[in-house]
């Protein structure tokens, strides 16, 4: 799949979608599980990979793990 085919698939822009790539604009838990659903992925799994961005950016030597509730 192209660049620009997943963009859309996300509903992004492909500058967007590069951003996030290069690292230079993070992944909201919120976006991060609607893309989940998107591609057929476990929602814990990519808000964990989310949250786990923010807290690496952050300097801090944490490890985020996510559950499902309710």
């Amino acid at each position: 799949m192209t660049q620009p085919e997943f963009a859309k698939l996300l509903k992004i822009s492909k500058s967007h979608l590069n951003d996030i790539e290069k690292g230079r604009k993070a992944v909201s838990p919120e976006r991060a599980a609607r893309y989940a659903k998107i591609l057929g992925y476990s929602k814990e799994r990519f808000v964990a990979l989310s949250l786990q961005g923010m807290v690496d950016q952050a300097g801090l030597r944490l490890k985020v793990d996510v559950k499902a509730g309710w």
